[in-house]
């Protein structure tokens, strides 16, 4: 099964805060791209960033779960 991509980060921190809010709720996601970017930042821009994947099947609840983490603020 394809992943669909729904964000992308320039922070790793960021990138891990998602993700890991994501897999506590069961959501089946990685970072596409995390350690080329974790070795060598410089990369970041021309691959688009650390890529937050998940399965099309949890993407739509996987959206609502961060911006709900948006509109709260942290």
């Amino acid at each position: 099964m394809d992943f669909v991509q729904l964000r992308s980060f320039d922070n790793y921190i960021s990138a891990h805060i998602s993700l890991t809010m994501l897999q506590d709720a069961g959501i089946n996601c990685h970072l596409q791209d995390e350690h080329i970017i974790t070795l060598d930042p410089f990369l970041s821009p021309a691959l688009g960033g650390m890529k937050l994947m998940v399965y099309p099947t949890q993407a739509e609840r996987a959206v609502e779960l961060l911006e709900q983490v948006d509109r709260s603020g942290h």
